[in-house]
């Protein structure tokens, strides 16, 4: 079965994601037995991260990621969705703060997070089949 959610923000309308089931599967699971969430989005150069209240482990962590991946911040317990360069970026690439559990992918142009402000209210859920 492969698992989805949805992104929703009153700036994107919604964006549709998709679970890597192979990578980091205890963290796909502890984000989907999580869901949903609300919060309010915060802004990092081209990455948008909330606070959940869902407890993971580090599992196979990267720094580097890639434009459109979804990850999980263990430290800040941290939802992260990256489109584009951060802070801590050395090239074109995303890079995290510190190392993160991708978990998921966005299933259309990433760079509509750009809309996105800071503050703003975000939520996630499971997509309905």
């Amino acid at each position: 079965m492969v698992r989805r959610i949805l992104i929703k923000n009153s700036s994107i309308g919604q964006m549709a994601a998709e679970f890597l089931e192979n990578k980091n599967p205890k963290t796909a699971d502890a984000i989907w037995n999580g869901l949903p969430i609300e919060a309010h989005a915060n802004r990092w150069g081209e990455e948008i991260y909330f606070s959940t209240t869902v407890n993971a482990s580090v599992e196979q962590a990267q720094e580097f990621v890639d434009i459109g991946d979804i990850a999980y911040w263990p430290p800040g317990k941290a939802f992260c969705i990256f489109f584009g360069r951060t802070p801590a970026s050395t090239d074109a690439r995303p890079r995290a703060a510190s190392e993160v559990n991708v978990f998921a992918r966005t299933l259309g142009d990433a760079s509509t997070f750009k809309k996105l402000r800071d503050g703003e209210r975000i939520v996630v859920e499971r997509e309905k089949t």
